[in-house]
């Protein structure tokens, strides 16, 4: 990665820390939170450029209850990655779960998760060691993963809690986003409150408190957990900026810094 091409997601992602050695979000869960005003999705598509362009042996697995693979390639050929290209050199892996046959209600929830998470295990045993150290597991998104799941927010809980036990096995960094706005409020506890608690860093995209606005498209609050020390004192640090969604391009700023077009 070029550090000239830097920008305010990456450093607040740790990312300006890359070197040859180590994928900085190695080990890590990220939480990209967003809302039906304020989509984060572009967190994931920077992050798939990133990861991709990080060393010649990095590989992405993306699980997409979302989109077909054509839109994610459109989108990330703006930004100047082909993503064909990549899945044709065993880079990223694409798991469709559109085409996913859903259990019938009534049956086991944990049932369908089961096989989603077989297919990642299968990816990754088919990985060659050096591409096991620079891996990133993607889902897009969590609150369509929980349909497969016929609604049971707990068999959602247990299967990212088996995909978060892959960063610590494989040392890879697991991706993922949710649209926090979409759930009730006796929901929310039970789910998001868990996922903030194990995400090593949390992204929340959220509107500006003061509306609309031409140039600026909303907020981005990026929290990095760090890591505890052995005093158990954990080394927080919040970064706070705008961002404007362009046509081939996001822009970041800090609040009045922007150049008008």
């Amino acid at each position: 990665m070029e550090h000239t091409n830097l920008n305010l997601l990456d450093e607040a992602l740790g990312l300006h820390n890359i070197n040859n050695k180590l994928w900085p979000l190695c080990g890590r869960f990220i939480l990209v939170e967003d809302s039906v005003d304020t989509t984060a999705s572009f967190v994931l598509h920077h992050i798939i450029k990133r990861s991709l362009s990080s060393h010649p042996s990095s590989s992405v697995i993306f699980l997409s209850f979302s989109h077909p693979f054509s839109h994610y390639d459109r989108i990330l050929r703006k930004l100047g990655c082909n993503l064909a290209a990549q899945r044709d050199n065993s880079r990223f892996f694409f798991i469709d779960m559109l085409m996913l046959q859903c259990p019938d209600e009534g049956k086991n929830n944990h049932d369908g998760l089961a096989v989603i998470f077989e297919k990642v295990e299968r990816v990754i045993n088919t990985l060659h060691p050096d591409n096991k150290k620079f891996l990133t597991i993607m889902i897009d998104d969590i609150s369509l993963l929980e349909v497969v799941a016929n609604g049971s927010s707990n068999a959602v809980l247990d299967f990212l809690h088996y995909c978060h036990t892959l960063t610590s096995e494989f040392g890879c960094a697991l991706v993922a986003l949710d649209h926090k706005d979409i759930y009730s409020n006796d929901e929310r506890p039970a789910l998001i409150l868990e996922l903030e608690y194990l995400a090593d860093i949390l992204v929340n995209a959220e509107p500006l408190a003061t509306g609309l606005a031409k140039d600026v498209h909303g907020q981005l609050m990026v929290l990095d957990k760090g890591s505890q020390h052995e005093h158990g004192i954990s080394s927080h640090k919040i970064h706070n900026f705008h961002f404007k969604i362009k046509e081939n391009s996001i822009e970041y700023f800090y609040p009045g810094t922007i150049t008008m077009s």
